[in-house]
């Protein structure tokens, strides 16, 4: 008996594959990359600390830049174009990291990667734009899966990968799996897409004219920028926090390792079902509810007295954190037109660059001048708000009338 799936159930396979390799690949390099800069020849302490900020900064800032233009490109000449781009473009960057020869070139080479980059985010809308509306909840969160599960994985492969074989040579390795990647995009991705001649693509301003509730379209973009300021503020400072609470381990990047991973593998088991309940009960429900849990499982991190009660709190977390995103992405493919998908997805994603961008530099500050309680209090509270302010958006859009 053969199996015959919709295109868009195709894909998904196809994509979710190609969303995998990508996670793992750009979060397998992430953590040594301070000591690949050590490795140029960069001896200072403090000087490997900046060094490794710009690096991994610079790929955010611009892809948040120039997310919008393959956004565009996207709607005009469609969505598996934007994928091929994303995976070859990465692939040919990773590899010539491999062949760096100073700090300067490292830095150069991701923001290359920054310009580059998008795989994710064009699966997202591919997803989004072909998956029927009453299925979008449960293809979005299944999609997050691959990125999660690819997210996990990475850094424990690259940190094995570069004690057995060096720094140099998991960085090519690095770019087979992306050029993997584009291999299986251009030959199992299908699209019925019709290109749209530049002319007629609608401008920027008439394109937001056409949105039936830009209020909340724009109210999800901020929910979507939030999200990530917040997992970022905190994330790179967990093993510290984790010290703080327990300064006499021997085993600290083990047990760091073991907290940054809770919310990943909580997500990983509930994200389709969360997906299936966004279905049937509507995202902008599912949305609000996680909002309100994610803060009642961050907050409480503030008060915690040892690793055990952060790793339940962060596994808490983790069920929260599977409904965020896909909750947001089913919203915005039920308000958007079809021929303005790609723009406001890359809007969305541009968003979510941002975030990841400033979450850092704020919770280094906040920390450095109130202590770690204050972080998780502070960004509790905006998640909090955030909550309540969408639910007034999404109230205002889906019943105009009611005052």
């Amino acid at each position: 008996m053969t199996l015959t799936y919709p295109l868009w159930k195709k894909n998904l396979i196809i994509v979710w594959i190609g969303s995998f390799l990508t996670a793992a690949s750009m979060s397998l390099v992430l953590p040594f990359l301070p000591l690949f800069i050590e490795e140029l020849g960069v001896t200072d302490p403090d000087q490997v600390v900046t060094w490794s900020a710009v690096a991994f900064g610079a790929t955010f800032l611009v892809a948040a830049i120039v997310s919008p233009l393959w956004g565009r490109l996207a709607d005009q000449k469609g969505r598996k174009l934007m994928l091929i781009r994303a995976s070859l473009g990465m692939a040919v960057v990773m590899t010539l990291i491999s062949f760096v020869q100073d700090v300067y070139q490292l830095v150069g080479l991701r923001l290359l990667m920054g310009a580059v980059s998008g795989f994710i985010s064009a699966g997202i809308t591919l997803v989004a734009s072909q998956t029927p509306k009453e299925k979008s909840g449960w293809a979005l969160g299944t999609l997050s899966t691959g990125g999660i599960t690819g997210g996990l994985l990475g850094p424990l492969i690259g940190g094995l990968l570069a004690d057995l074989i060096g720094l140099r040579p998991v960085f090519l390795l690095t770019g087979s799996a992306l050029f993997i990647t584009f291999l299986i995009t251009l030959v199992f991705v299908k699209e019925d897409f019709v290109p749209v001649a530049r002319e007629r693509l609608d401008s920027t301003r008439s394109m937001i004219a056409s949105l039936r509730n830009p209020q909340l379209i724009f109210s999800l973009f901020l929910t979507t920028f939030l999200i990530t300021f917040s997992a970022q503020s905190i994330g790179p400072l967990l093993t510290l926090y984790v010290r703080e609470l327990n300064p006499y381990t021997t085993s600290l990047a083990f047990i760091a390792g073991i907290v940054a991973s809770a919310p990943g593998v909580a997500a990983l088991i509930s994200a389709q079902r969360l997906g299936r309940l966004s279905d049937r009960y509507g995202a902008e429900r599912i949305l609000f509810w996680a909002l309100i849990v994610y803060s009642a499982f961050l907050i409480p991190q503030a008060f915690v007295t040892s690793t055990t009660q952060l790793v339940i709190m962060r596994f808490g977390l983790g069920f929260a954190t599977a409904a965020l995103m896909p909750s947001v992405q089913s919203l915005l493919r039920q308000h958007t037109p079809s021929r303005a998908t790609g723009r406001i997805f890359s809007y969305n994603q541009s968003a979510q660059f941002m975030g990841n961008l400033l979450g850092p530099l704020f919770g280094s500050q906040v920390v450095a001048h109130f202590g770690f309680s204050a972080l998780f209090i502070v960004t509790g509270l905006i998640m909090l708000m955030n909550a309540f302010l969408e639910k007034s958006n999404v109230q205002v859009a889906l019943h105009p009338n009611t005052k």
